[in-house]
């Protein structure tokens, strides 16, 4: 009789969706990637020019924003480095998709 191979179970390595604010470029939320010093890069990134339904970033991170049409976030670039960061912020998946489903700001 053969044997049977146990099937591999891979599993994929969830990525790091951070918040990160830095000293002159601003704000920006995206897919954690690397981390140097004060160098931060992301990729999938949104800057978040300006936030409402969250009374701090801490609370952005952990809840999302309760007032999405009022939130100012352009279109995600993909790939962002902040070069003089100095904040990073884990988000939970509820702030995830909260931040990824508003609607991007154009003037």
């Amino acid at each position: 009789m053969p044997t049977k191979k146990k099937a591999s179970k891979k599993t994929k390595k969830q990525e790091r969706y951070v918040i990160v604010r830095s000293n002159l470029a601003g704000v920006f939320a995206g897919v954690f990637v690397s981390r140097k010093e004060r160098e931060v890069v992301l990729k999938d990134a949104r800057r978040i020019w300006y936030w409402s339904g969250a009374a701090s970033l801490s609370q952005l991170a952990t809840t999302g924003t309760s007032n999405p049409d009022h939130c100012k976030f352009p279109a995600p670039v993909s790939r962002v480095e902040l070069l003089e960061s100095f904040e990073i912020l884990d988000c939970t998946p509820e702030a995830r998709k909260s931040i990824e489903e508003v609607p991007v700001w154009v003037k």
